[in-house]
């Protein structure tokens, strides 16, 4: 039987693993400002879907009451639900703007993910939830007939979501 008289041992050697864990740490220290930052990306993605979805709303609302030959102040059935309207598009009210983009009941009683609020008698708001007020989509009341509502995505922004 031969032996050697230096055998092989298996393993890391500790300055290996100080190499490893010294580059991990690298790793996680120039991720981490990243993962934090995509909470707030993906609020501000939510509000102006949500915006995409108000202003859908708006629209097809105008447009069944303009293909019905409806008149401006004239409500409209939107899948069963009738939808109250001024001066051509939906007013501010839960249960007319935010029924017909899918945030409240027809009672105007909010589903969850949103916190929508008529904040005036023309204007709507909603929110992604009750931490960040400041986050918010608006939805104006044309002030005429004939004319546009106004929307606003101002408030969303890295700060305020």
């Amino acid at each position: 039987m031969n032996i050697t008289r230096y055998q092989r041992q298996n393993g890391f050697t500790l300055i290996e693993l100080i190499v490893v864990i010294t580059i991990v740490s690298i790793l996680a220290a120039l991720a981490l400002p990243r993962f934090a930052a995509l909470q707030t990306d993906a609020r501000m993605a939510k509000m102006n879907g949500a915006l995409g979805t108000i202003k859908a709303a708006a629209v097809l609302a105008h447009s069944i009451q303009l293909t019905q030959q409806l008149g401006a102040g004239t409500s409209v059935v939107m899948e069963g639900s009738t939808i109250v309207m001024a001066n051509g598009y939906p007013t501010s009210d839960l249960a007319s703007i935010g029924h017909a983009a899918g945030f409240t009941t027809s009672a105007g009683v909010a589903l969850p993910d949103y916190v929508p609020v008529a904040t005036s008698a023309t204007v709507f708001t909603v929110t992604p939830d009750a931490a960040h007020s400041a986050c918010t989509v608006t939805y104006t009341v044309p002030a005429a007939a004939g004319s546009a509502p106004t929307y606003s995505n101002a408030g969303v922004t890295a700060a305020n979501c």
